[in-house]
Parts: structure tokens; C-alpha cells; sequence
């Protein structure tokens, strides 16, 4: 779906963001995302942890 966005897609990305959300928000938005990610990735590897457990 997103494979073919280059950099120029990304700084227009980036540029429709900040005219949106404004300078303040867009770093909190971006920690936000970052942290969600990160909970997804520490789940994800549990779950697989617990999964090898299991065999």
C-alpha cells in the first residue's frame, strides 16, 4: 500500500501534518506513535516468546 511513497510523498506527508496539527502537537503526536509502537513490538515478542515456551 505504501510501497511506492518516496521522499517526496514523505515531506508532503510531513507538510500536510504540520499545517494540521501544528508545530506543538506534531512532536507530541510523534511520541505517542513511537510509544505505541514500541508496546506493540514488547507484546508482540512476549507472545512469541510464550508460543516457543510452549512447543
Amino acid at each position: 500500500m505504501l510501497t511506492n511513497v518516496g521522499i517526496p510523498g514523505l515531506i508532503l506527508i510531513l507538510v500536510i501534518a504540520l499545517i494540521i496539527f501544528g508545530p506543538k502537537k506534531l512532536p507530541e503526536m510523534g511520541r505517542a506513535v513511537g510509544d505505541t509502537l514500541k508496546e506493540f513490538k514488547k507484546s508482540t515478542r512476549e507472545l512469541t516468546e510464550d508460543k516457543e515456551e510452549k512447543k
